[in-house]
């Protein structure tokens, strides 16, 4: 990180195609063949991560959004995770433990529902997901049929 304070420090997301479900957020990133699954909490910070706000600030916006007081050290460690996802273009300096118990303190009983929360996996590229054999076509391996059985007998294997 190039600013020495986390004040200092404006996120920015990486720019990424987004589909809102219910209180989630999918991010796919095209570059990496990655989709991230956000919590409301998680994808408010990422919303506002636009390089203009400091994670003070994102904190402040937060709580006008959730009509709830929201930490800055919750902001913090939604950054950490979103940087740990690639999601932001230069991530901050890594959060300490301090701030994850501070967030957690801070936050009591209800930080199980408010603690940001970011599931990922890999997914194919389009022609790679797309390029399986359907059923009947000759293969040489399961791999290749999109059933994922290619069946044994020789000299003549088929996708079953």
């Amino acid at each position: 990180m190039k600013n020495s304070s986390p004040d200092s420090f404006r996120p920015k997301r990486v720019a990424a195609l987004t589909r809102a479900f219910e209180d989630e957020l999918l991010v796919y990133d095209s570059a990496k063949n990655r989709a991230h699954s956000l919590n409301r909490t998680a994808a408010a910070v990422w919303k506002l991560s636009d390089g203009n706000r400091s994670s003070s600030q994102i904190a402040t916006a937060i709580s006008r959004e959730f009509s709830v007081h929201v930490d800055e050290s919750l902001v913090l460690l939604a950054l950490d995770q979103l940087a740990k996802a690639h999601l932001l273009v230069e991530p901050p300096a890594s959060v300490k433990n301090s701030s994850r118990r501070a967030a957690l303190r801070t936050l009591g009983k209800a930080a199980v529902i408010a603690l940001p929360l970011i599931t990922s996996i890999v997914a194919p590229p389009p022609a790679r997901a797309a390029s399986c054999l359907p059923l009947g076509s000759p293969c040489t391996s399961s791999a290749q049929c999109c059933s994922g059985l290619c069946t044994p007998p020789l000299p003549l294997r088929l996708c079953g």
